[in-house]
């Protein structure tokens, strides 16, 4: 009698047990699912604003990107921290500028590039497609390749490829991301070219900080004047002053604009002498040269800031 009563006992209890165990199952295959999904994504660490922003547009959710430089951090004279170099190391690919543009990076590039795959976006550009640098701060060519969309639409290309390569598996998701903001980057060059146009072609001069805006100039028809040189590492002298401030004044210049990422001492200094000469100038705007602008707002996409810079220019000048 015991014995049938134990045997009862012990068979009601089965189902109990058995949906527990389903139910255990169950919660262990999610949560192996959901670790799997976080710790399956592709770990990228990028310099620039510009390239995150790019990363993350082509990448998606198949991307976990860390970028080093913030909004208004000057690339130029930026030096990696301590945990700028664990970003480096655990990462799966990092992407950087390349021509020099993080000049004090170039010895950590090239010791990660023997680990991972380090990559220059600016690589795929042929050198009649790069402006020529200044020498004397050890700039081949000039690294503000982004400034010319057309060639950013390369880099993002180079993004894709490496993407791709490193996972096959959703390789054609990342074509098909970059597809679509490449067409979004197409529409964007149009809309540049037309709206500098539509600025008077004598009042076509965009003076500022330094000379990032190169690539700008040449690609949209506008002159670019900059007071410093390519690299923010160089200074403007007294000389460099004085003869934008002449050029300003016998043109009769009425603007010129700041740059969000370099301070604006020098250009206060061309304003001052211009207007002792009897011309007032005035600032036109600030502009996102080197840096974007803070996350969650426009200015802290590329297709944003450079809408942004477009409608500051116009607005000033036209």
């Amino acid at each position: 009698m015991l014995y049938r009563l134990a045997r009862r006992l012990r068979f009601s209890r089965m189902p109990l047990v058995l949906a527990a165990a389903g139910i255990a199952a169950a919660l262990t295959a999610c949560g192996s699912s959901t670790f799997e999904s976080a710790d399956d994504k592709i770990k990228v660490t990028t310099t620039i604003g510009m390239i995150t922003d790019v990363v993350n547009e082509i990448g998606g959710d198949r991307v976990a990107v860390e970028g080093l430089m913030k909004s208004n951090v000057d690339p130029h004279l930026y030096k990696a921290s301590q945990g700028d170099i664990k970003k480096l190391d655990h990462a799966d690919v990092i992407f950087y500028n390349g021509l020099h543009l993080e000049g004090k990076m170039v010895e950590i590039f090239e010791r990660m590039a023997g680990k991972k795959p380090t990559v220059a976006v600016s690589r795929n550009l042929a050198d009649d497609r790069l402006r020529l640098g200044d020498p004397a701060q050890g700039t081949e060519h000039d690294p503000h390749i982004w400034f010319d969309v057309r060639n950013w639409m390369s880099a993002a290309e180079v993004i894709r490829d490496t993407l791709a390569e490193r996972d096959p598996a959703h390789a054609q998701s990342y074509r098909d991301r970059a597809d679509a903001y490449l067409e979004k980057l197409a529409q964007l060059h149009e809309e540049v070219r037309e709206q500098i146009a539509s600025i008077p072609e004598s009042g076509r001069v965009l003076v500022t900080a330094h000379d990032a805006f190169g690539y700008f100039g040449d690609a949209y028809g506008i002159k670019v004047m900059g007071l410093q040189g390519i690299s923010t590492a160089s200074e403007a002298g007294t000389k460099d002053v004085a003869d934008l401030r002449d050029y300003l004044v016998e043109n009769r210049i009425k603007a010129v604009f700041i740059e969000s990422s370099v301070p604006r001492k020098a250009i206060d200094a061309v304003i001052q002498g211009a207007k002792a000469k009897g011309h007032d100038l005035v600032i036109g705007g600030e502009l996102f040269s080197d840096a974007m602008g803070a996350e969650g707002t426009e200015e802290g996409t590329y297709v944003g800031m450079v809408r942004h810079n477009v409608r500051t220019i116009v607005e000033a000048l036209r």
